[in-house]
């Protein structure tokens, strides 16, 4: 047989299209509720199940409700409420992995009785499938066959891994605390590395702690805390790519205060869930062009697109807004605390060697007023766009992004103008694809080449290459270069190339 079929796998990543749905959560409480003040969400996917045409999950809104009860005591109900989707398309087929992400981009507090808040949330998905598909290739050990081959590197899928893992904080407080009220967190990466059947993570668990004095004073404390957590996976080597995705089980935080002699110390553990996909370029030796000295041959190609995994980038940024309560909000007497804090991502992009990211960061604002001697809230929002010089050098990558908001403090003066100032720390990965072609079938024809003559000058331009001329001809490179001993490749201006054939019988 003068051709031989090999087969090698690539790795594409494919967008699914972004939807909305709503999710209608009834949330038990226990008590009469005299006003709400703020609503903190987090959606988490949990299980996923891949179908052909469609991804079928399901997965929590964890939320974290701050209001004030008839008796004017403020508390906190953290409760998860269960959704589930899917996503259809096409593209999709049994076998592949995907990685769906949802997000909650609005909702509205429907109603609050003393026995349950009914919360409408509009929730945005959006998936990555990421297929593993064959792509075939010819190779030869015929000696009438010549065959130009060339390494290309191929980007292949190693595989995922996911684990929960506990991280821990202590908080030190230096007075007498009635009670935590609140408790804050979120999770971000800084850095994702390769070793030899493991992928290593690091970042950062950050947060805030709002409690109660014995003085009645509001106070808040900050969390940070750095990880590193090894996951192990087999086929990750050094050379390899991964990328990881977090998230915190808000829910399921546990805090316990202990009392000290001053004051006392409120320990926490934060459940991780924590999940990477690792990937990997391989070199492989393709032919990339092909003909035969005795016979002409029919060749098909094939072109085919696979996904490079890039740098990722990540940096920290500050952002700022301004809001004039107005005349429908009573004015503010003395600011109390800032409730909760929610962020969404609208937009990226790379203009000029540089990542843009586009954004609202919200935060809710108790103050008291002193003319109605009561608590209000109010929503501020501030639309923000940062950037940081990207790593990536490919157009038009796939930009994935990540973010979480930390150190907000609001400030107000003159009663009404309320000063925004925050913290954002991003994570952006990229992935660019690139599109190859190979040779995916060779038929001889069966015609044998005639020839004429013993001897024959060619009129080779300039640029060509022995390779080109002996293609042309019909005979082996090796030859042309050995009967043109003067000639040097590639040709730096037009030239006579002589070609001596071999007669037979």
């Amino acid at each position: 047989m003068s051709f031989e079929k090999n087969s090698f796998k690539v790795v594409k990543k494919k967008r699914l299209q972004k939807s909305e749905f709503n999710v209608e959560c009834n949330i038990p409480v226990d008590g009469e509720i005299n006003k709400i003040f703020s609503v903190c969400h987090t959606a988490m996917v949990e299980n996923v199940e891949v179908l052909s045409g469609v991804v079928n999950y399901n997965g929590n809104i964890d939320f974290c409700i701050l209001y004030e009860a008839s008796n004017g005591e403020i508390l906190t109900n953290n409760y998860s409420c269960p959704f589930s989707s899917k996503i259809e398309d096409e593209k999709i087929t049994v076998g592949d992995k995907v990685q769906v992400e949802v997000e909650v981009v609005d909702f509205s507090i429907d109603s609050a009785t003393n026995s349950n808040i009914k919360i409408n949330c509009l929730l945005m998905q959006k998936g990555v499938i990421i297929s593993c598909y064959d792509i075939e290739t010819i190779d030869t050990n015929d000696e009438d066959i010549c065959s130009k081959k060339e390494e290309i590197y191929l980007s292949t899928f190693i595989g995922e891994a996911s684990e929960v893992f506990t991280a821990t904080s202590e908080v030190s407080i230096k007075e007498p605390v009635k009670k935590v009220i609140l408790c804050d967190t979120s999770v971000s990466v800084k850095n994702v590395e390769c070793g030899n059947n493991f992928v290593s993570v690091t970042g950062e668990v950050i947060g805030r702690l709002l409690y109660l004095t014995e003085n009645d004073r509001y106070e808040t404390s900050y969390i940070n805390e750095n990880f590193k957590e090894e996951v192990e996976l087999e086929g990750v080597t050094r050379n390899s790519v991964a990328e990881a995705f977090v998230n915190i089980k808000r829910n399921q935080v546990k805090c316990d205060v202990v009392e000290q002699d001053r004051g006392v110390i409120v320990k926490l553990d934060i459940p991780v869930c924590l999940k990477v996909c690792a990937f990997e370029e391989k070199p492989c030796s393709v032919i990339r062009d092909i003909y035969s000295c005795r016979e002409d041959i029919e060749i098909s190609t094939e072109s085919f697109d696979m996904t490079k995994e890039l740098n990722q980038d990540f940096f920290e940024t500050k952002i700022d807004g301004t809001l004039n309560l107005g005349e429908e909000h009573p004015r503010v007497d003395k600011l109390m605390f800032v409730a909760g804090t929610n962020l969404t991502i609208s937009n990226s992009y790379i203009q000029n060697g540089e990542l843009y990211v586009e954004g609202v960061a919200k935060a809710n604002v108790v103050y008291l007023n002193d003319e109605e001697n009561s608590l209000h809230s109010v929503t501020m929002e501030v639309p923000f766009v940062v950037s940081d010089k990207a790593s990536v050098t490919c157009d038009n990558p796939e930009i994935s992004i990540s973010a979480v908001l930390y150190d907000v403090d609001v400030i107000a003066k003159k009663g009404r103008d309320l000063y925004f100032d925050g913290k954002l720390k991003i994570h952006a990965r990229y992935d660019c694809d690139e599109i190859c072609a190979v040779i995916t079938s060779a038929n001889l024809t069966g015609d044998t080449i005639e020839r004429d003559c013993s001897v024959e000058l060619i009129y080779a331009k300039s640029g060509m290459e022995a390779w080109d001329i002996a293609k042309q001809f019909k005979v082996r490179e090796e030859v042309l270069m050995i009967q043109n001993p003067e000639v040097v490749f590639p040709l730096a201006e037009d030239t006579n190339v002589v070609v001596y054939y071999q007669k037979t019988n």
